[in-house]
This record gives structure tokens, C-alpha cells and sequence, in this order.
């Protein structure tokens, strides 16, 4: 493996980062905050508890979670769209480099940046709300792997978009609608029968459901079938970048 290539185009895309702080960082972070401010005074006023949790503290892994499902796929799709975009990556294509190493550096670059974030989103959280996180380990790995995850997708949407516009369309139109929609904000057990088995075909809640038990022991479905569920969106979304470079997919046209 080309240890110095990965390494190369790893320290560019962080560069990238730190060349634009304000919107990388920064604006994730107040916007996340303001999320705290106005449900933990408005709902949070309301519901004290769920699940003997106060509530402030229950959606704060909700909250991690969408800013790393979405930071993640912004962050790999505008990092391979980019090059797609000015003509460069044709150079990095006929370059002395894998497909693997490509993947590597761009996804491991975006799936950075968003662990950072979420890290970042913690810390800010313990300003607002007391923490508890029972289960470090199980936290960080949760978290690794849905920012590796949803990377994978960002960098499925990368190769797939031709105009800026598309770029966005799966983060605005699916996926926060389903975070939204996949116990981020209340649990699962507080909804009706019937509702309580759809939100199960959402993929979000399996996500946010065994994030949150690492915090506080607390889940909506199980914690085995949570890693089970992150590990097969893991395969599935390798399988089709796997696809994409075998058929040269809008890579080399």
C-alpha cells in the first residue's frame, strides 16, 4: 500500500478544514448549540424525563448523530466531487495509486473531521447538560463507525452527483428527514403501536438507538441488532464503491 499517497491526499483534504474553520467547525457547532437552547427550553420544559434521563441530556446523542451523519457525507462528497469537478481527478486516476488508497484517503479525511466534530459537539453538550457516558469504548466505536459509514455514502453521492446541487439533495431531502424521524428526539416506546413499527424500518434509529445506550445503558432495540445494522450499511455501501471502481462509474467519462 502507498503509505506517502494516502498520507498526501489525507493532509490536503484536512487542510481543506482548517482553511475554511468557520464552516467546517464552527457553524456545526452553533447550530448544534442552538438545538440545545430551544428544545431544552421549550420541549425540556415539558418533558422532564424519558426513561428517568432528563431530557436536555437524552437528545444529546440524537443531536451527535446528526450532525456526524451529515458533516460525514458533505465532508466525502464535496472531497471527491471537487476533483470530479475541476478535472483533477484524472490525474489522480492515471497516478501510481489504488483504488483502495483513493478510498482510504478520502473517506478516512471526511470520517476525521466528523469524529472531531462529534467530539467537539460533546464537549460543548456538558456546557448545557450533565453527561454520563456508561460505556466509552462501545461510544467511540459507535461513533467511528458511522462516520466510516456515512463517509462511504457521502463518497457514493460524490461520484454519483454532476452539479452541486445534487450534492446536497440526499443529505437535505432523506437523511435528516430520517434522523429526525429515528428517535433523535424522543424514544421510541413514547409513540403509538402503529408507529412504533414503522419507525423500525428506519435505518436512522438503529443508529441513534445504540449510540444513546452507550451513553445511558438505554436503547430503543437492541444493541446487537444496532451494530449488526451499522456493520451491514458498513458492507453494503463498500460493495457499491467497490462497483463503482470496477465499472470506471462517471469516473472515466
Amino acid at each position: 500500500m502507498n503509505i506517502h499517497a494516502i498520507r498526501a491526499i489525507y493532509k490536503f483534504e484536512m487542510a481543506r478544514t482548517w482553511r475554511t474553520l468557520m464552516q467546517s467547525i464552527i457553524a456545526p457547532v452553533i447550530s448544534t448549540s442552538l438545538y440545545f437552547v430551544v428544545f431544552g427550553a421549550a420541549i425540556g420544559s415539558r418533558i422532564k424525563e424519558v426513561d428517568g434521563i432528563s431530557y436536555g441530556a437524552f437528545i444529546v446523542p440524537g443531536l451527535i448523530m446528526l450532525s456526524l451523519l451529515s458533516q460525514s457525507i458533505s465532508n466525502a462528497s464535496f472531497g471527491i466531487y471537487f476533483p470530479r469537478f475541476t478535472g483533477t481527478i484524472y490525474e489522480l486516476l492515471s497516478a501510481p495509486v489504488s483504488y483502495l488508497e483513493i478510498v482510504v484517503s478520502y473517506v478516512g479525511a471526511a470520517a476525521t473531521k466528523s469524529i472531531l466534530l462529534g467530539l467537539i459537539i460533546l464537549a460543548t453538550a456538558g456546557l448545557f447538560v450533565p453527561l454520563q457516558v456508561q460505556h466509552p469504548f462501545w461510544m467511540i466505536l459507535f461513533l467511528v463507525l458511522t462516520a466510516v459509514t456515512f463517509s462511504l455514502l457521502g463518497f457514493i453521492i460524490g461520484i454519483w452527483a454532476d452539479s452541486f446541487e445534487k450534492l446536497q439533495l440526499v443529505p437535505l431531502l432523506i437523511i435528516t428527514p430520517l434522523t429526525f424521524l429515528g428517535g433523535s428526539f424522543y424514544a421510541v416506546n413514547m409513540l403509538p403501536p402503529f408507529w412504533k413499527v414503522v419507525t423500525l424500518f428506519n435505518p436512522i434509529v438503529y443508529l441513534v438507538s445504540g449510540f444513546r445506550w452507550s451513553f445511558y445503558g438505554l436503547a430503543d432495540v437492541n444493541v446487537e441488532v444496532s451494530l449488526a445494522m451499522t456493520g451491514l450499511f458498513l458492507a453494503v455501501f463498500l460493495l457499491i464503491v467497490a462497483w463503482i471502481f470496477k465499472t470506471g462509474y462517471r469516473l472515466k467519462t
